[in-house]
């Protein structure tokens, strides 16, 4: 039996090479006396009327292969029209490369060149070198940077590398006009087969060229996926703002089961206990930050060494602002700060004084537990910014009473955060967060941007730059985080009305707490220090009213007014020199109110 063996299967061919080509005509100046710079020879070659222009047929032998190439090369071939060197000159050997990186990579600058050596009638031969600029100066630009082409002229064949001991006979740059450019997108023609074979080489060009566009123009949009949204100088939540103190986490359950969390702070026994309370969005982090002397260490270095942080349902370590809720104010007050207050009793006992040292919305809600009578024992109150008479300008008005239907209803946000710059791709948070940036040129941190949208008017609007560290204003964004709108709706509601108010009256839930937090204003004897900065662009001057307002209900309260020259609302607490213009004063009135 005769074994006939199988032949070899042949190798598969590769796919025959298709073409592609597209006709380009540029228009310009030339001067023959080469000036500083192609712009002034621009300049004088249109004064001198030297008029030069091309029209170039750039052909692709192979655009499946032109993709891989480095290079990029392409052969260039038409003529050359300029009166001063001869009339009409016929390319002889042309090339065109499509983005070639040029300089450091780091600086993403392509330039997409030409090299034309040209022939006139009389045999006379020349060189034109020219150069488009594509880089990273603005969306803007991309018309200018691809349609500027920086021309040169060099006397005889002369290759790239021999143009710097070469000399230039003429300079200037050309355009692409915009009627050419139309007639441009015409002119595209391929060699294929095949309408899928034309297609796919039309396609494949398209998607080179505008791939390098996307990399040059989209560098800063892309930088934030793989770099800006982890780049920190300070650990996020980082404990080391806080020295040589015995750091402990106590958990704590609400009544409508939630977890929250106070940070105790603990260097040795004291009779007198400080606990602090942060404001919506931002953390405990605002009051412990390695940069700047931070409220606990102040307090812990001035004899006050059992310090407390209490991580309400507002915190930005927590995620419960993440997703659309409608918790509103009266749930921290009837049920987070009543629960801080219980653990923090069991744990430090009954005969140690309480002072609290309450923020922004922490402190409104700090108030509206105190002065529901949901808590009691309270040595003594610090509050900064507000507290039971919000007051805010026109323009933070107009913002509440709005903004919550924009932002959930006709934007679709479950909330509003002022990391949203960081977010990958082209994410609607993020066009939402640099449209607003183009209303805010004071800084150049996207972040801070969107914290003058979300809280107060101003430019910026929660602080004053020049109070704050340098490098605090860098990491806004990592300091404060997102907020739902229902926070919002309850305090436009008490905005209106002047006073903070319950919000749904109508619901059983809240029966045991007052429609007006000022009913029993005149029954509260806890001593109050109200804060204020001068430049209080979020809550204009609330605390000043709010103690005008006390001290008629009740005439004998031991209630006092500070207000810090030069500071806003959030940099009192959190301000590179807080600790010499704002700490010795709430010193000065926990000591007043302490066990001697």
């Amino acid at each position: 039996m005769t074994i006939r063996k199988k032949a070899p299967k042949a190798a598969p061919s590769l796919p025959s090479p298709v073409s592609l080509e597209f006709t380009e005509e540029m228009k310009g100046y030339v001067t023959f006396s080469p000036k500083a710079s192609y712009e002034d020879s621009y300049t004088a070659g249109k004064k001198e009327k030297n008029y030069l222009m091309f029209h170039l047929t750039i052909r692709i032998k192979d655009v499946a292969f032109f993709v891989y190439d480095p290079a990029e090369r392409g052969e260039a071939i038409g003529w050359v029209e300029s009166a001063a060197l001869g009339g009409r000159l016929a390319v002889v050997n042309g090339t065109f490369n499509c983005f070639v990186d040029k300089g450091v990579p780091s600086r993403n600058v392509k330039n997409m060149q030409y090299r034309l050596f040209l022939r006139n009638s009389k045999g006379e031969e020349y060189t034109l070198s020219g150069h488009k600029i594509v880089k990273d100066d603005g969306i803007l630009r991309i018309w200018s940077d691809t349609s500027t082409l920086y021309t040169r002229i060099f006397k005889g064949f002369v290759e790239e590398k021999l143009e710097v001991k070469s000399v230039r006979i003429a300079e200037g740059i050309l355009h692409i006009h915009e009627l050419d450019f139309i007639k441009q997108m015409t002119t595209f023609r391929s060699d294929g087969k095949t309408f899928e074979e034309r297609k796919n080489a039309l396609l494949t060009f398209g998607e080179l060229f505008a791939g390098n566009l996307w990399e040059v123009y989209a560098a800063h949009w892309a930088k934030a996926e793989p770099e800006l949204w982890k780049e920190r100088e300070i650990p996020l939540f980082t404990l080391e703002g806080v020295k040589n103190s015995e750091v402990t986490t106590h958990y704590v359950i609400t009544e409508d089961k939630l977890s929250l969390s106070l940070l105790r702070f603990k260097k040795k026994e004291c009779k007198d206990v400080v606990v602090l309370m942060h404001g919506l969005t931002t953390s405990s982090d605002m009051f412990i930050m390695p940069e700047h002397k931070n409220l606990v260490t102040y307090l812990h270095e001035n004899g006050y060494t059992d310090v407390w942080s209490f991580d309400w349902r507002g915190s930005l370590r927590f995620g419960y602002n993440l997703t659309p809720h409608r918790y509103n104010l009266d749930d921290i007050a009837l049920y987070d700060v009543p629960a801080a207050v219980k653990k923090i009793r069991s744990q430090v006992g009954k005969e140690k004084r309480i002072h609290f040292i309450v923020h922004c919305v922490g402190s409104i809600t700090f108030f509206m537990s105190l002065f529901s009578k949901k808590i009691d024992g309270i040595a003594s109150v610090t509050s900064n910014s507000v507290s039971l008479t919000p007051n805010v300008a026109t323009w933070s008005k107009i913002k509440l009473a709005f903004a919550p239907f924009l932002i959930e209803n006709v934007f679709r946000f479950p909330n509003v955060n002022p990391r949203w710059s960081y977010l990958p791709g082209p994410a609607r948070g993020k066009l939402f967060s640099k449209f607003i940036s183009l209303f805010h040129t004071e800084c150049d941190n996207p972040a801070c941007h969107m914290l003058s949208l979300m809280w107060g008017t101003g430019w910026p609007a929660c602080y004053e730059h020049e109070n704050l560290p340098s490098i605090t204003h860098r990491r806004v964004g990592d300091l404060f985080g997102a907020t739902s709108m229902n926070y919002h709706r309850h305090i436009r509601k008490s905005v209106f009305r002047k006073v903070i108010v319950k919000y749904e009256v109508l619901n059983k839930s809240y029966d045991s707490l007052p429609n007006n937090y000022l009913e029993y204003a005149a029954e509260i004897s806890t001593p109050i220090l109200f804060i204020t900065g001068d430049k209080n662009k979020v809550f204009k001057d609330s605390n000043i009213i709010a103690h005008d307002v006390l001290k008629r209900l009740k005439p004998n309260a031991r209630n006092e007014l500070f207000i810090a020259r030069g500071y806003g609302h959030q940099d009192t607490l959190m301000g590179k020199n807080s600790d010499k213009d704002v700490f010795p004063k709430i010193l000065e009135f926990i000591k007043s109110h302490s066990r001697k």
